[in-house]
């Protein structure tokens, strides 16, 4: 039986995504999109989790020092205008301070907050702070990690030290990030505002409006603290040059790309307002009719994996692939259908970085892989 329209669901946009919390999507209204065979998309799906990179909302009903997110907390966006001036209001944020100088006030989503000294002991909320801070050589002493994974991601385990565990993105363990002692707290308003408060008392703590999308501007809201924004616009500047050559590189063969993500309970083919599909538009290179909407990612059945069909398909899978329906969808006929599987052209890749890095050194790792796949004489 053909899949009822409906069933094809434009995700909220929030690349930190995460699996769901059990709810059923609601569907607020339908969106004509001249998809093949002219398939309607349901618009703002109510998801209770996300991606930019943890997992399930934390215990409804709980305000204790170990919770997460309170029930009226949203943990990610729900799509709407709200998304519009995210990057507009980051403009104001950061400081006015010389590097070296302290004591500097940063302007960030929470308000301003005074940094009386360079910090030296820095805990981070999310995957995205977590790449930034060691992107700029700083290891941190206490990092959450998502529900997929309680361990330090593989990418930045070199890199990082040995932070203690203070929980996970849904669920901060308050008391662990005061024994701590930071002198700087680095998160989001959109995963901790209901925290913000008590995080606060124990460190002077900064927060952007939100994780994915923007991770350009977090990564120099999380450098202003240090006065490291020059060096993070550097870093910036070197990923830009990066995507331009892998574009220059292919001329006008710009192949076709499909960021497809197996998660417990969904399948998402992610578009334009997510880390990666920011990364595909840098380069650029183009994604299939269907991912090209001003939302997350587009969620969709098993039985509709064709349309996941791209000159290339690069596939990722949260936590442990038994949670998910990977091993059906790999293994059955319709996936061998599709044309870049049949050219060999559908390849796994790094979740970490392609879909939970949301930070620079993770973005350099995904244009590795774009190079060495789509462009390999960049």
């Amino acid at each position: 039986m053909a899949p009822h329209p409906a069933d094809l669901t434009l995700v909220s946009r929030t690349s930190a995504d995460r699996p769901p919390a059990g709810r059923t999507p609601s569907r607020r209204r339908f969106l004509a999109a001249g998809l093949t065979g002219g398939a309607v998309l349901g618009l703002g799906g109510l998801l209770s989790a996300c991606g930019g990179s943890g997992g399930p909302a934390g215990p409804g009903g709980s305000t204790q020092a170990s919770s997460g997110s309170s029930p009226n907390q949203k943990s990610v966006k729900q799509g709407g205008d709200d998304y519009t001036g995210v990057i507009e209001k980051m403009k104001g944020f950061g400081t006015d301070a010389a590097p070296g100088v302290y004591p500097r006030t940063i302007k960030h989503a929470m308000g301003e907050t005074v940094i009386p000294a360079k910090p030296v002991r820095v805990v981070v909320l999310d995957t995205g702070e977590l790449d930034n801070v060691v992107s700029l050589g700083i290891q941190p002493v206490g990092v959450v990690h998502t529900d997929g994974s309680k361990t330090m991601p593989s990418y930045l385990k070199d890199t990082a030290g040995n932070p203690a565990g203070v929980g996970t993105i849904n669920s901060l363990n308050l008391e662990a990030i005061a024994a701590l002692k930071p002198d700087l707290i680095l998160g989001s308003q959109l995963r901790a505002q209901d925290q913000y408060a008590q995080l606060s008392k124990i460190a002077p703590t900064v927060f952007s409006l939100r994780p994915g999308y923007p991770w350009k501007q977090n990564f120099q809201l999380n450098a202003s603290p240090f006065g490291l924004e020059a060096e993070a616009g550097a870093q910036l500047d070197a990923y830009r040059s990066a995507a331009t050559a892998i574009g220059a590189e292919l001329g006008d063969k710009r192949p076709t790309i499909t960021p497809l993500r197996f998660m417990p309970g969904r399948t998402r083919l992610y578009a334009e307002l997510s880390f990666i599909g920011t990364i595909l538009t840098d380069v650029p290179l183009p994604q299939p009719r269907i991912e090209q909407v001003k939302e997350l990612a587009v969620e969709i059945s098993p039985e509709q994996i064709d349309q996941a069909d791209a000159d290339w398909i690069f596939y990722g899978v949260y936590g442990s692939p038994s949670s998910t329906n990977q091993d059906a969808v790999l293994g059955g006929a319709l996936w061998k259908t599709l044309g870049a599987v049949k050219s060999g052209q559908a390849r796994p890749v790094s979740d970490e970085t392609w879909f939970l890095g949301l930070g620079v050194t993770a973005a350099n790792a995904v244009l590795a892989d774009l190079k060495g796949f789509v462009a390999p004489g960049a």
